[in-house]
């Protein structure tokens, strides 16, 4: 939960629903319901990422899992098994390896932004403590959750605000709320997971079945589920912030403490912080413990890994899951809502075929 705990914004909300939200466990009892109720935590619609935090290390606590939080400085192939080093010197064999380290490395700094110091372009998952921007100027810059959501906890610390998306127009998710309510049709049109218009959501609900749609379908289908888009109780607090749509930076330059932005329309900001909520792009080389010689030998796709059933890569004995696999097996696998079929799907993989690792 290092991620969720510390990386992302106080006073944060998650976008998903509350059934999108539990953990799985094999007998499916370790809830957010549940850890609600032995917690005495009042239920909450949206749900609190303080809560989420919780539950998250009250979910480790009961499951009783061992785990082993030692940093893991590199893995390497020692045939036919993997040999990883520790920080501290110690080392592991395993025939067996699933990385299942999440996005942190991911974060998405564009081009034109990289002139920019760290202070001065911040990832919206780096700006976890809002009130350091009260009283200054902030340009966001994109148009999903991440960045809107990041705009409105700005707003609220009392920063001046301005969101630029290059979309013409902002998008707000259940924009046609009443097929949610039509009982059992509703059920056929969207899955519980609730990620992706109707339609695509019933269909990336399975994710075995999206691994053998064809590549250039799948990422039609994957791009489309998860295209920028806010929740609609941010409306509401966004309604006093400045929002620019259509519109794009060109230049991002520091002149003194102030940064200067210049838009394709030639308009120009001068603000203190530019807040990114341009998201993430999988590069698994981005992951410092994987060595070039092992990555080489990965089959991918624009920085995901090409997987086969199982999250198996090419690489005989590593596994991906997450959001690494959601290019092979659909946008589910970016979400919470993903873990319950990849853990399912992993176990059994790796269950059937422990005698050839």
């Amino acid at each position: 939960m290092e991620f969720w705990a510390n990386k992302m914004p106080e006073g944060m909300l998650l976008r998903s629903p509350r059934v999108a939200s539990n953990l799985s466990d094999p007998d499916r009892a370790f809830t957010l319901e549940a850890y609600e109720a032995s917690s005495k935590t009042e239920p909450r619609t949206p749900l609190p990422l303080d809560t989420f935090v919780k539950y998250g290390k009250w979910f480790r606590q009961l499951l009783g899992s061992g785990v082993d939080e030692r940093m893991v400085l590199r893995v390497e192939r020692d045939r036919p098994s993997f040999r990883l080093i520790l920080r501290d010197g110690d080392e592991i064999r395993s025939a067996c390896v699933v990385i299942a380290t999440g996005i942190g490395p991911f974060k998405r700094k564009p081009a034109v932004f990289q002139r920019l110091s760290s202070q001065q372009a911040i990832h919206c998952y780096e700006g976890r403590d809002v009130r350091q921007f009260t009283g200054k100027r902030v340009v966001v810059i994109g148009a999903g959750q991440s960045a809107l959501e990041s705009a409105a906890l700005l707003h609220e610390a009392n920063a001046e605000v301005e969101v630029i998306a290059r979309t013409p127009h902002l998008r707000w998710i259940g924009g046609h709320s009443w097929l949610h309510h039509m009982g059992p049709i509703s059920s056929l049109l969207y899955s519980s997971h609730d990620v992706g218009p109707i339609g695509i959501s019933r269909l990336v609900a399975y994710p075995r079945f999206v691994s053998h749609v064809p590549l250039r379908a799948r990422d039609k289908i994957r791009t489309r589920a998860v295209r920028s888009a806010g929740a609609p109780w941010l409306i509401q607090r966004l309604s006093t912030v400045k929002i620019t749509t259509g519109r794009s930076v060109t230049e991002a330059k520091a002149v003194g403490d102030e940064v200067v932005l210049k838009l394709d329309d030639g308009s120009e900001r001068r603000v203190d912080r530019v807040l990114l909520g341009t998201g993430y792009q999988v590069d698994i080389s981005r992951y410092d413990y994987l060595p070039q010689e092992l990555t080489d030998d990965i089959e991918q796709f624009d920085g995901y890994p090409r997987l086969a059933s199982g999250f198996r890569s090419s690489v005989p004995g590593l596994h991906f899951i997450g959001a690494t696999a959601a290019r092979s097996f659909g946008p589910l696998l970016y979400f919470v809502a993903g873990t319950e079929s990849a853990s399912r799907e992993l176990v059994a993989h790796v269950s059937r075929n422990l005698r050839k690792y």
